[in-house]
């Protein structure tokens, strides 16, 4: 497989995962919901709700890595001169992949301290259960800066100008 194709195989993969949590974020809030107005409250309702949206925020952030969706403030960057533009984006870059290296690696850490904790209402679920996003979500994260960074790296010349000026085309 090209790379291409892992990079694409690996998009899909995010999609999937998001995809799949918010599905079942809305039909664990949808049940909960109905349970309570048929007077039989689910007691593991509240909790799962926070975990998945946890879940879904944390996998969420991995897929708006991959498709460079985060905010950010190109502007400035932009009208910089193209080998400094790169150098700062390059920059950026390897400090956000250092970071979540580092909390990849502090989240891993923590997982055994939680082995023995569990959730109250689910007493069978450990909580380094539930807390494993954030070290397999920082290595998503780290995987998607990487293809970036990559990309960044081999771009040794500026992008084509655009053949119409953004200002003239907003008229």
């Amino acid at each position: 497989m090209t790379a291409a194709g892992l990079r694409a195989a690996y998009g899909r993969l995010l999609v999937w995962l998001v995809s799949a949590l918010m599905v079942v974020l809305a039909l664990e809030v949808t049940a909960g919901v109905v349970f309570r107005a048929i007077g039989h409250s689910l007691i593991w309702y509240d909790e799962i709700a926070s975990v998945l949206l946890a879940w879904l925020t944390f996998y969420g952030a991995a897929l708006a890595s991959f498709k460079r969706a985060h905010i950010g403030c190109p502007e400035l960057v932009d009208a910089m001169p193209w080998r400094l533009r790169r150098a700062l984006n390059i920059a950026a870059e390897l400090v956000v992949i250092a970071f979540f290296v580092l909390l990849g690696w502090v989240g891993a850490s923590v997982l055994p301290i939680l082995a023995t904790d569990a959730l109250v209402s689910i007493p069978s679920i450990p909580m380094s259960v539930v807390q494993s996003v954030i070290p397999i979500s920082a290595t998503l994260i780290v995987i998607a800066e990487s293809m970036h960074l990559v990309d960044l790296i081999r771009d040794r010349a500026p992008p084509p100008a655009p053949a119409v000026p953004l200002a003239e085309a907003t008229q």
